[in-house]
């Protein structure tokens, strides 16, 4: 991430622990802004996820920052016994265990506070690993897709979801316009943390989507990559496998 794209600006904490605050602080609210932002269109996009990994059959999913929940929680679907939703913010997880509970789901998704750059797992943990609107996040991008890649078993699934830059007109455009300008204020409306919406659209316009994505999983040694882009090429879904 650009050296530029702060969460808070003058503040000495480093990114993970900005990211964190900024995180507990939307947590109340996280759920029903984002269904706002992206005009509902972000639960088309997990359900896609879901009937992907469904296909798989996979026993045991790490989701990795999990946030409130939201996939995890849909990927009960696939049937897999284990879920474990992992993220850096308490606030968040708060929020999810709650839902969890909710949909008695207690049995098959624990939730659980961790760093995705330093996953408490064993080599080979897990049959699929799903990661939606986190890796940009990532304080360290490529250290946590090699956590990612130790934990996944051979010949595993991993799938992200992430926003992504439209290229053609006159989407291109649009997007521009409405990250700059309208989802900060919609944020500012919601939320506390005034901030938090402006770092989130910021950190999607630097984050490397599409190819440049592609060409990192390849570094790290992911195969049969794909990059699916979604509505317009405002998000994407990468598939890759080890």
């Amino acid at each position: 991430m650009s050296e530029k794209v702060k969460p808070y600006k003058e503040s000495e904490l480093g990114k993970k622990e900005q990211v964190k605050q900024m995180f507990d602080n939307i947590s109340g609210n996280y759920d029903g802004l984002n269904r706002v932002i992206s005009f509902g269109t972000d639960i088309k996009w997990r359900k896609k996820i879901v009937a992907f990994l469904k296909e798989k059959s996979p026993d045991s999913i790490l989701d990795i920052a999990t946030g409130t929940g939201d996939l995890a929680i849909a990927m009960a679907n696939t049937g897999a016994k284990n879920i474990v939703g992992l993220d850096l913010s308490p606030g968040m997880l708060e929020v999810g265990k709650k839902k969890v509970a909710h949909k008695n789901l207690q049995n098959t998704i624990e939730m659980v506070v961790g760093d995705s750059e330093n996953l408490p797992f064993e080599d080979n943990s897990f049959d699929a690993i799903t990661v939606a609107f986190g890796v940009r996040n990532f304080e360290n991008l490529e250290k946590g897709l090699e956590e990612i890649y130790r934990v996944l078993k051979p010949e595993g699934h991993f799938v992200v979801l992430e926003t992504s830059v439209p290229t053609k007109t006159p989407f291109k455009q649009g997007y521009q316009i409405y990250t700059k300008y309208v989802l900060p204020s919609i944020g500012n409306l919601f939320s506390k943390d005034r901030s938090a919406y402006k770092y989130l659209s910021e950190s999607a316009s630097v984050f490397p989507h599409g190819e440049a994505f592609n060409n990192i999983l390849k570094k790290i040694g992911f195969i049969g990559i794909e990059n699916k882009p979604q509505t317009m090429g405002v998000a994407s879904i990468y598939v890759a496998s080890k």
